[in-house]
């Protein structure tokens, strides 16, 4: 297989995470990134819960802040590294940042250093992210961010994915190969 860049989107419990995995287990070895920290009785059980319906010869990384340089070392080692997830992973962020007034920029920023080590890896990707921005307006300030944050994220990564793959209802529609563009391509073509 060649090398490529998996970005899988949609909602909660539509099926992303499941997706991935299968994706995933058509390699031979595989790097499973987790960004979620066990920080109550609940998010243990769900932790405990995805360990166990991986396979056992994947290797997983726990990671919730610097996935760039987590991934710098070890990604050679796999055929595909497996990320979920980037929603997390940007909560993870903004709220380590509450109060910065550019956290939007340092997001995107490490970004575009996790996007430089997939470029300097030899194996594919699959990353994992909600879509967030198909729901009602957050009510609060860091809930509007949160929103716009990994939006753009979202956005970033589409745009340089080979495949993006839209989950909804346990039903997968990969749209690129269904015409979807990036809008930075969008508005290149136009006079």
């Amino acid at each position: 297989m060649s090398k490529e860049l998996i970005l899988i989107l949609g909602g909660a419990r539509s099926g992303k995470s499941s997706l991935a995995e299968s994706l995933a287990s058509q390699y031979e070895s595989v790097l499973f990134v987790a960004t979620a920290e066990a920080l109550d009785e609940d998010m243990q059980r769900r932790i405990a819960k995805h360990k166990a319906s991986r396979p056992s010869d994947w290797y997983t990384l726990e990671e919730p802040i610097d996935l760039a340089l987590a991934l710098e070392d070890t990604d050679d080692q796999y055929d595909v590294c497996l990320i979920d997830c980037l929603t997390v992973w940007v909560s993870n962020m903004l709220l380590k940042m509450e109060e910065s007034s550019n956290v939007e920029k340092v997001i995107l920023s490490e970004l575009e250093r996790l996007l430089k080590a997939y470029d300097n890896s030899s194996a594919s990707w699959i990353v994992v992210s909600n879509e967030v921005g198909l729901g009602v307006v957050p009510p609060t300030s860091l809930g509007r961010s949160y929103r716009d944050a990994l939006g753009r994220v979202n956005q970033f990564v589409a745009a340089r994915a080979d495949k993006v793959y839209f989950m909804t209802a346990g039903l997968a529609l990969e749209l690129k190969s269904a015409g979807a563009v990036p809008l930075s391509d969008l508005s290149r073509s136009q006079p």
